[in-house]
C-alpha cells in the first residue's frame, strides 16, 4: 500500500514538535507552554461539563457559545470567528481552502516550520523570503502573487514583531490571501485585530489558547476574518473539530480577562529579566514580544550548551537555520524556573 501513497506524502519531511518527555523529571522550557495554570473558571467549567450527559452528545459544530463570548471580549463579529483544534488546525483549514495542488505558499524565513509541511501536504510549492537586518521584511515584497502567504507576528523563533504600518505595507505589495499567525500576540504590545476592525477584508488572523491561556493540553484555537469568508471556511473544517471540553474551557478562559492580564504581566516581567540575564552571560538576544526568547552566541555554537542543559534535565529548543546560524529558543517559565536555568547556564559557560 505504501506505493499507493501520494508522492508528496512519501517524500514529506514531517514537522517535528518540541520534545515532550514521558516523565516529570525535566524542567520544560522548549515548547512555549504557559508556566501557570489556567483560570480557575476553566476548571469550574470543565467540572460542570463532566456532569449530566454532555459527553454523550456531539459538541456544537460551530462553537457558538465560544464565538459569542470571544466576540464580546475582542469586539469582533461572532460570524467572523472560526473555531479549530488548536491554531495548527486553523492553518491547515486555510491551506486546504486556498491552495490548489501545484499552488504556491510563501512565508518569511526563519519562521514557523509547519508552514512548509502544510504546503507539502497540499502538493504545493513553498518559497521563503529572508528577513532583512533587524528581522524586518524587504520592500517591495519580491513575490507578487501567492495562493497563500503566512506571516507569524510575533515571529518564531525570534519573538520579534512587525508594526501595523509594516503589515499594511506588506499587504499592499502582493496579491493573494495573507494569514497573520498571532499565536503569541497576547504577549505583544499590539496586534492586527485593529486592521480587521477598520474594515480590512484581505487578511485572516489566527490565535492559539496554548500560550497565553494555559490550555496547550486542551487544543483550541480560532481565526478572525471577514464573516463572508469565514462562512466558506466552515465548509472545509471537520464536522466536529472541537470537542465539548475544549469549547467550554476556551469560553471560560477568554471570559476571565482579569486573570489573563495578571498572568500576562508576570510572564512579560520574567521575560524582561531573562533577556537581561542572558545578555550578561554573553548571549546575543533578540528583543522578544512573545513568551520565549531567542538567543545565540558569537563565540561558539550553542548545540553543546543545549545538550549539556538536557543532561541536567532542562529542555530548551535548539534550532539551526541556514544563513542565520544556530540558536536556543527558551520559553519563559516562572521566576524560580528561570533562576534555575540561569544558574545552570552560568555553570556550563
Amino acid at each position: 500500500m505504501i506505493d499507493s501513497l501520494r508522492p508528496c506524502i512519501r517524500d514529506l519531511v514531517a514537522y517535528v514538535p518540541g520534545e515532550q518527555p514521558r516523565d516529570g523529571a525535566f524542567l520544560k522550557l522548549n515548547t512555549n507552554e504557559n508556566p501557570y495554570p489556567p483560570s480557575p473558571r476553566v476548571l469550574e467549567a470543565l467540572r460542570a461539563a463532566l456532569t449530566g450527559d454532555r459527553l454523550r452528545k456531539y459538541p456544537d459544530p460551530v462553537g457558538m457559545h465560544f464565538r459569542q463570548t470571544a466576540s464580546r471580549v475582542l469586539d469582533v463579529d461572532p460570524d467572523g470567528i472560526l473555531i479549530g483544534n488548536g491554531s495548527d488546525d486553523i492553518l491547515t483549514i486555510l491551506t486546504r481552502a486556498f491552495v490548489p495542488e501545484g499552488g504556491l505558499v510563501v512565508s518569511p524565513t526563519p519562521s514557523y516550520l509547519l508552514y512548509r509541511t502544510l504546503a507539502n501536504l497540499q502538493g504545493a510549492q513553498f518559497r521563503t523570503v529572508p528577513f532583512t537586518v533587524g528581522w524586518k521584511l524587504p520592500h517591495p515584497w519580491p513575490i507578487q502573487h501567492a495562493d497563500l502567504t503566512f506571516l507569524a507576528n510575533p515571529n518564531s523563533p525570534s519573538g520579534t514583531v512587525l508594526s501595523l504600518e509594516e503589515i499594511k505595507q506588506l499587504r499592499a505589495d502582493f496579491e493573494g490571501p495573507l494569514v497573520i499567525d498571532e499565536a503569541y500576540a497576547d504577549f505583544a504590545e499590539d496586534n492586527a485585530l485593529k486592521l480587521l476592525k477598520r474594515g480590512r477584508k484581505d487578511i485572516v488572523i489566527t490565535r492559539s489558547f496554548s500560550k497565553s491561556y494555559s490550555l496547550a493540553g486542551i487544543r483550541f484555537g480560532f481565526a478572525v476574518g471577514d464573516p463572508a469568508l469565514i462562512q466558506h471556511l466552515y465548509k472545509v473544517k471537520d464536522s466536529y473539530n472541537c470537542d465539548a471540553l475544549s469549547l467550554v474551557a476556551a469560553a471560560a478562559a477568554i471570559e476571565d480577562q482579569e486573570y489573563f492580564y495578571t498572568i500576562r504581566a508576570r510572564i512579560i516581567a520574567t521575560r524582561m529579566q531573562m533577556e537581561k540575564a542572558l545578555k550578561t552571560l554573553g548571549f546575543i538576544v533578540c528583543p522578544s514580544q512573545a513568551n520565549f526568547v531567542w538567543c545565540q552566541r558569537a563565540d561558539r555554537p550553542v548545540k553543546p550548551i543545549y545538550e549539556e542543559l538536557k543532561k541536567r534535565n532542562i529542555l530548551v529548543r535548539y534550532m539551526n537555520y541556514e544563513g542565520y546560524g544556530d540558536g536556543l529558543r527558551i520559553s519563559v517559565g516562572t521566576d524560580e524556573e528561570i533562576d534555575c536555568l540561569l544558574t545552570e547556564l552560568a555553570a556550563i559557560l
